[in-house]
């Protein structure tokens, strides 16, 4: 397959919970010199991310996320950074790639391979010179029989933690955290007993169903026990390490959160949704317990877990910031799969329009200051994680309040996904966030390409007063398929990936502009004015040839060149949005196809053959060339091609012409036993040979119409999408310069090996005949 325009290929891949390894083969036929790359606009690239489509075009121009080197099992673990999964690296000949449970997480993967980043690669172009790649792949993901067993080899037992609403947590247990005196939290929990070895460990598993404020961890009723001394200590001096991890199995060197919960308890604040992986083993024993160490031990604890949160319209560390549910509401435009807009279920708000107001919404307490928090939650269908988050704010007076988002759970002040404070405060430096309008009295940013699932919005906002309370500021939300409309340069498109799980979008955009959202200004009007005069007049420069051979008579010539300027300079304006009298294929088929026919009957016609033969030749040539003019008219190999099959026409026309009006040497048997007449007979041949090529030819058009040709190559060479208008305007004017100049170079035929005889020798004979008559007759 080669693709060409926004995503060179785009494909995503489910690993469900029980996966133990995924193998990644790719094989393409891209060759990079990681040493000796340029412009990485034009850098083919494969890039990977979790939840949604990856867009290596929404980077900034530090080009985050972009890592100049070959991927490797590596490049996926080891470290906690957050934006692992969403980096590009350089395409390679071939990639493999095995990755564990313990390197990425389960859940919906993307792959996609891009053919270069940058603003002009979704610039609307007919004609477009860039290179294209074959690739090929396969992904082959391999899973635990059983689910009780996991981990790389799937040899690591799970254990499930189930979390109860009816659970009540002992006095010694959990009790004194933040929530002891609160009322209105509701709690679901649990415990287990449970005992390990000394050198051993154990995995739990425990599934976070809903938005939560906290998730506790704790061990109860520690104790030891020794197999030799058939008695039980105290565990007062026993580490019991936990270390946590969100979707995949913890290592003690890679983990999410980890604490000595003999000590204090593990407090996870503002956990994401989903499964949460707890690991519990013992570690630095005290002085005390060394002795232990030698012994065959058992450790055996009672585990205990919470899951607090906050009831429905509540959140916070005591439940008293607001918290709102957004309903989804559909646009009115049933043809724009999953575009809706969000409100609150309350009836403080109306559903009459997409803008609700937040002065009804907004908390009026907190524990932390003059500020306070007011929470918005959403649902994204995981089918339309190819769509765009769209927050806007308009307020009556400057803004005064922060938002802050992130996906599976609350954010905080040091918990987040993207965020916006001010016009120079947010995190428009990550990949997927951008920011529109960031004025004193309005706020509007997106979320390119959002992960389906559960959105958490907060707005941090001063306190309610007298002042604020007059002040109308209102808040939208809403799921849209392009950012900005495509900025009005473009226009929208929807498809499926290759695997038919997700339905993503992308703007199409115009002639002038360019970039992910059309936001870029490639070319003024006044520009593309100038480069669709220069694209479309330079094809006037076919006139020189048609006039040439229509005042020769070369009729059959005339008609092609004529055709050929007519349909380049339609394909052209229809390229530059003048007018379209036939689609684009027939117009780019007519036109390859007529230039390839000119360039190759220049040729042909350089041999004066009889018409049969011409039109022979010409019979297979416009086969050859239509072939190519169908399957890839514009790769850059056509023109040696065109050249290589127009110079083997000229070689076949000339030997029969030479063939046809010379004898050819007749080896009798004399002339083979005289090797030196035969020998004298073959330099005699080859000097006519000579005499009758440079007599072939004007030369001086020749080697100009070779010089024409060799621009008209060298500009199809430097033709890019930058300065295409440029070149191939030149390409116009060379290679219809060099037909006139090649038709201008030839010359008549001429028989140097029988020559007649000159007529003064004629008249010469004639005299003396006359001379020797009348002697004879005055005798």
């Amino acid at each position: 397959m080669a693709y060409w325009f926004w995503f060179s290929c785009l494909s995503a891949v489910d690993l469900p919970p029980w996966f133990s390894l995924v193998t990644i083969s790719l094989e393409s036929n891209v060759g990079i010199d990681l040493k000796r790359i340029g412009k990485v606009s034009t850098l083919p690239m494969t890039c990977f991310r979790e939840g949604s489509p990856p867009l290596p075009d929404v980077y900034n121009t530090s080009h985050t996320g972009l890592v100049i080197d070959h991927i490797s099992n590596s490049s996926f673990g080891g470290s906690q950074d957050l934006q692992i999964v969403e980096k590009c690296y350089p395409m390679q000949k071939s990639i493999f790639l095995t990755l564990t449970n313990e390197q990425i997480h389960p859940g919906i993967w993307y792959f996609g391979l891009f053919n270069g980043i940058g603003p002009i690669r979704t610039q609307s172009k007919m004609i477009n010179r860039g290179h294209s790649y074959s690739f090929s792949g396969n992904i082959t993901v391999e899973g635990c029989t059983n689910s009780a067993m996991l981990g790389k080899f799937c040899n690591q037992t799970i254990n499930l933690l189930s979390c109860l609403d009816t659970y009540i947590s002992p006095e010694s247990g959990i009790g004194s955290q933040s929530y002891k005196t609160t009322s209105n939290v509701t709690t679901c929990g649990g415990t287990e007993e449970s005992c390990l070895d000394l050198a051993g460990s154990k995995v739990y598993s425990l599934d976070v169903v809903s938005i939560a404020e906290e998730l506790i961890i704790t061990a109860l009723n520690i104790t030891s026990q020794s197999q030799l001394s058939n008695g039980t200590i105290s565990g007062s001096g026993i580490s019991l390490m936990c270390y946590v991890r969100h979707g995949a199995i913890p290592l003690p060197q890679l983990y999410d959160y980890s604490a000595d919960i003999n000590r204090s308890p593990l407090v996870i604040p503002l956990p994401k949704l989903g499964r949460w992986y707890i690991k519990i083993q013992s570690a630095n024993l005290s002085a005390s317990m060394a002795v232990i160490q030698e012994m065959s031990t058992t450790i055996c604890y009672s585990l205990e877990w919470q899951v607090r949160q906050c009831p429905a319209d509540k959140a916070g560390l005591n439940c008293t910031t607001a918290k709102y549910t957004l309903q989804t509401f559909l646009r009115k435009n049933p043809s724009v799969a999953f575009e809706s807009y969000y409100l609150p279920i309350s009836g403080k708000v109306s559903s009459d329009s997409a803008n609700f107001p937040l002065r009804p919404l907004l908390s009026n307490s907190s524990d932390m200051g003059d500020y306070t928090w007011t929470f918005f939650l959403m649902d994204i269908p995981y089918g339309a994680a190819g769509g765009n988050i769209h927050v806007r704010l308009t307020s009556e007076a400057k803004i005064s309040g922060e938002i802050y988002a992130r996906y599976g759970g609350f954010p905080s002040l040091s918990n987040w996904d993207y965020f916006y404070a001010n016009s120079t405060s947010d995190s428009n430096g990550s990949m997927f966030f951008k920011v529109y309008d960031a004025s004193d009295k309005s706020v509007s940013f997106y979320i390119i390409y959002a992960r389906g699932g559960t959105w958490s919005f907060g707005l941090r906002h001063p306190i309610s007063n007298s002042h604020s309370s007059t002040v109308e500021t209102v808040m939208s939300i809403s799921l849209e398929r392009c950012p900005e409309k495509c900025s009005s340069h473009g226009t929208c498109q929807s498809v499926l990936d290759a695997s038919g799980l997700t339905f993503y979008s992308f703007c199409a955009c115009g002639r002038l502009n360019g970039g992910f959202d059309c936001s870029i200004e490639l070319v003024s009007s006044s520009g593309h004015t100038w480069q669709s005069i220069f694209l479309i007049a330079s094809n006037a420069a076919a006139l020189l040839p048609a006039y040439w051979a229509l005042r020769h008579k070369a009729f059959a010539e005339w008609v092609l060149y004529t055709s050929s300027g007519i349909s380049s300079g339609l394909y052209h304006a229809c390229d530059v949005g003048t007018w379209c009298p036939l689609t684009f294929h027939v117009l780019q088929f007519m036109d390859f196809w007529l230039s390839f026919m000119a360039v190759v009957s220049t040729f042909v016609y350089l041999a004066a053959i009889d018409e049969v033969t011409k039109r022979t030749i010409h019979t297979v040539v416009a086969i050859l060339t239509a072939l190519m003019a169908e399957s890839g008219p514009t790769r850059s190999s056509n023109i040696i091609l065109v050249v290589a099959i127009g110079s083997l026409g000229l070689l076949i026309g000339f030997f029969i012409e030479f063939f046809t009006h010379r004898r050819w040497i007749s080896f009798s048997t004399e002339l083979c036993l005289n090797m030196l007449n035969r020998w004298e007979t073959v330099k005699a041949w080859i000097h006519n040979f000579i005499r009758s090529f440079l007599k072939r030819f004007r030369w001086g058009f020749l080697i100009a119409g070779f010089t024409a040709l060799a621009m008209a190559a060298i500009s199809w060479k430097l033709e890019t999408s930058q300065n295409y208008w440029i070149w191939h305007s030149v390409w116009h004017v060379s290679i219809y310069t060099s037909s006139f100049l090649f038709l201008c170079s030839k010359a008549a035929a001429v028989n140097c090996e029988n020559e007649p005889p000159r007529p003064e020798n004629y008249e010469l004979a004639r005299q003396n005949s006359f001379s020797a008559s009348n002697g004879r007759d005055g005798r």
